[in-house]
């Protein structure tokens, strides 16, 4: 409020920065402050006492969102919120506060004049994307865990097919872990009345860098490009400049992640390639894009799976095993032959093709334009013409969702059947998000 009322420009900058460093530090402290005594007791014996601090819940996350807050309302992109009960609504709103989306005042806030009234057609379609949440985490990243987590836990004990697998197979599970926490955050709050963001658009289809994290963690991508990328020089500074700010915005996005070097390393790797892809598109030449698609695709996938080493393993010495044993190094181990894994991939495989054939033939720019969500047009024969009972207004930033309202006997079939296998097929061994140690 201070912030929004004060006129000289010199004091609005020193209010901002007072909640900027003050949001930071306290950030800093809680979930890096034994990780750097660790770096200094390593590099000079320093022998400095840890800690052993307690991280609270969701920091990470609502450090972001209040920044964002805070910035908007520096930049007179927002007004500044006058209603203390709104304003903690917003920063503690729980259903994506442990692991995301990252959702902006801007989007939140508004939303909150709502009358959040029980809605049957708010309900049908959140709690359709719930169970594909509960499908993406149950049915298929906790079945990958039984095959992830003792491979990356001793890999050196395996063959390198087993290792390789087991690479793609982490790939699988942190995506569908994550977006399934997504769409569960998601479709709790579309229940209650609030349009979250989209935070996932099939980031594996992705044939750049530069496009895998338009797609992946959106949220996110879109905070860091807004508060970091930009006020850094952006794009506008040249082309050496513009390098190292995607440099620079993906090695703290890394450590952002964890408190880890592994995680710098991680967010080290993407900087390089963003750095390395922008280059390239500013050299090749436009008219083979078609053709080199596939080979675009396959680099792309590689890299990111590269990347999960690192992301996943516990430290380098574990991370650099894994390298040598998926590039052939060291072959020898034991082979783990997981067959769940090559029964959920023809699965993911078919989700994405059903995905990219919708956004194919829907029309997004109407759908934009009415604010309704409906059926794709590839399932209105489900209808027989007649349109789905269950659109409705969401909130612009809210994504698409490939639902399936199907009307009367037939839509409870599909629905019991759908939870039966989830039921009867999902991981016994459950295991926490991924996204709640960040």
């Amino acid at each position: 409020i201070l912030i929004e009322n004060t006129e000289d420009e010199r004091l609005r900058r020193r209010w901002v920065a007072t909640s900027v460093i003050s949001n930071l530090c306290l950030l800093g402290y809680f979930k890096y402050a034994d990780f750097f005594i660790d770096t200094l007791d390593r590099a000079f014996g320093a022998g400095i006492p840890h800690l052993n601090i307690v991280l609270p819940i969701g920091i990470s996350f609502y450090t972001f969102k209040t920044l964002s807050y805070t910035i908007d309302v520096y930049r007179r992109e927002l007004r500044a919120c006058r209603s203390w009960l709104q304003y903690a609504t917003f920063v503690t709103y729980f259903p994506e506060l442990v692991a995301g989306p990252i959702v902006r005042a801007s989007v939140f806030i508004p939303q909150m004049g709502r009358t959040l009234r029980p809605s049957w057609r708010r309900a049908a379609v959140g709690l359709q994307i719930i169970l594909l949440g509960v499908t993406k985490k149950l049915l298929i990243a906790d079945r990958l865990a039984t095959l992830v987590d003792p491979v990356f836990g001793a890999p050196a004990s395996y063959d390198s097919l087993t290792v390789l697998t087991a690479v793609i197979a982490y790939s699988l599970q942190i995506y569908c872990d994550f977006s399934g926490y997504s769409d569960m955050a998601i479709g709790v709050s579309r229940i209650i009345g609030f349009d979250l963001p989209e935070n996932f658009d099939m980031p594996y289809l992705s044939t750049s860098i530069t496009e895998f994290w338009r797609r992946w963690h959106i949220t996110l991508s879109s905070w860091l490009r807004d508060y970091l990328y930009i006020p850094l020089g952006g794009n506008r500074k040249g082309r050496g400049r513009t390098y190292l700010n995607l440099f620079l915005t993906m090695l703290l996005g890394g450590l952002w992640h964890g408190a880890g070097w592994t995680f710098v390393l991680w967010g080290f790797l993407h900087g390089i390639g963003l750095a390395f892809h922008k280059m390239w598109m500013q050299i090749r030449p436009q008219h083979r894009a078609r053709f080199w698609q596939p080979l675009s695709w396959l680099a792309t996938y590689a890299f990111v799976c590269l990347g999960w080493v690192f992301f996943r393993a516990s430290s380098f010495s574990v991370a650099l095993t894994v390298l040598r044993k998926v590039t052939w190094v060291e072959p020898g181990g034991i082979q783990f032959l997981y067959l769940p894994f090559f029964l959920l991939l023809p699965l993911i495989v078919l989700g994405h093709v059903i995905g990219r054939a919708a956004a194919a033939l829907d029309d997004p720019v109407a759908v934009r334009r009415s604010r309704r969500v409906d059926a794709p047009r590839w399932l209105q024969w489900a209808y027989r013409g007649v349109r789905t009972p269950f659109a409705l207004r969401p909130h612009p930033a809210a994504g698409l969702y490939v639902l399936l309202p199907l009307p009367g006997f037939v839509g409870a079939f599909v629905l019991t059947i759908w939870i039966l296998i989830v039921y009867l097929f999902s991981s016994l061994q459950t295991s926490p998000f991924i996204y709640f140690q960040f």
